[in-house]
């Protein structure tokens, strides 16, 4: 009887141990989602940095709106963006809208990047994507493949400069290059392309979530899991399926981009790049239809994102536009819209 007793404690003191370690588990998870961390969420503004335009850096110090834009030096396109912290205490959207110069070829790069766990990976992958994707060699000749190696070679870098961080980073990433008469959307995690077509909205990006068929196929066959934690997370955790940094989860969590290309023609209108504090209250139509008739890129970058903040938006607020002009008539649409 004496024996029964101690084992049985001895199991009652295990169990107590699996239940606080269980109950440390749980309490963390709501820490994060309480915090503002529903995609695994503090830092700077994003800011503009274009490399031949005339536009300087920006960059908002107490996290206040901020908005510019610009026009390509062949009048082809002109762009515009708006940014702002939302109802969040912390600003964990970055953004870059940039024009380069590259084997005589004026580049347009445009991205959206979303941070959860923290800026660091959202404003790493601004500060190093476009400058690894246009020093890629083939860059003009392939670029597709110089956007996939792009991404996966600053993730990899991102992971090695975090090597001392106690904390998750990760970010979405949501871009747009613009090569002669092609351009190229490239998408991981839940920021979203959509484009104006003929008039009509077509998304050009798909959202990365755990929860969809191939997403979550993958996610297993790599032997992680999916689960219900108030949205479907990875492992748990992580509301997107694909992400840079997210290093604890990097096996499952893979920040391989999906590649899209169309081409710029009479057809296509206008682009718009936006994290999802704009596409969680706002539809792909509803924001064409909304923006359709501002010809002033910025204007309408403005637009959506006081849109999204009027409708209740709970996350940081994002969005970059990208007006395609055709027959070089750039600065006369640019300055009928002021």
């Amino acid at each position: 009887m004496i024996i029964w007793n101690l084992f049985h404690a001895r199991i009652s003191s295990t169990h107590a141990i699996l239940l606080l370690f269980l109950l440390h588990i749980f309490l963390f998870l709501v820490k994060q989602v309480v915090s503002g961390n529903l995609e695994y969420s503090t830092c700077d503004m994003g800011y503009l940095n274009s490399v031949l335009s005339s536009s300087s850096q920006v960059h908002a110090a107490d996290d206040s709106p901020v908005s510019g834009g610009g026009l390509s030096q062949n009048g082809k396109f002109s762009y515009g963006y708006a940014s702002s912290p939302g109802k969040r205490s912390s600003m964990e959207d970055f953004y870059e809208t940039r024009i380069d110069g590259v084997d005589g070829e004026v580049v347009g790069l445009f991205g959206v990047f979303d941070g959860h766990g923290g800026a660091r990976a959202a404003e790493y992958v601004k500060q190093n994507l476009f400058s690894n994707l246009i020093s890629h060699p083939k860059f003009i000749s392939d670029t597709k493949s110089a956007i996939a190696d792009a991404y996966t070679h600053t993730d990899s870098e991102f992971l090695k400069s975090e090597n001392n961080q106690n904390r998750d980073a990760g970010s979405t990433a949501s871009t747009a290059i613009l090569v002669g008469d092609r351009l190229l959307v490239a998408n991981v995690g839940d920021s979203r392309a959509v484009i104006c077509r003929g008039g009509n909205a077509i998304a050009v990006s798909r959202d990365h979530k755990p929860d969809q068929t191939d997403e979550r196929q993958r996610i297993e066959d790599a032997g992680g899991f999916v689960m219900w934690a108030g949205t479907w997370r990875v492992g748990g955790v992580l509301a997107v399926s694909r992400a840079f940094g997210d290093r604890l989860l990097k096996q499952y969590v893979v920040a391989d981009p999906e590649i899209q290309e169309e081409k710029v023609d009479s057809s296509l209108e206008f682009l718009i790049l936006a994290s999802d504090g704009l596409w969680d209250v706002v539809s792909n139509e509803e924001a064409v239809a909304m923006i359709k008739p501002i010809e002033d890129a910025e204007v309408a970058a403005k637009r959506l994102m006081k849109e999204a903040y009027q409708r209740g938006s709970s996350d940081n607020i994002t969005c970059v536009v990208v007006r395609f002009l055709m027959n070089n008539q750039g600065s006369s649409s640019r300055n009928s819209s002021g």
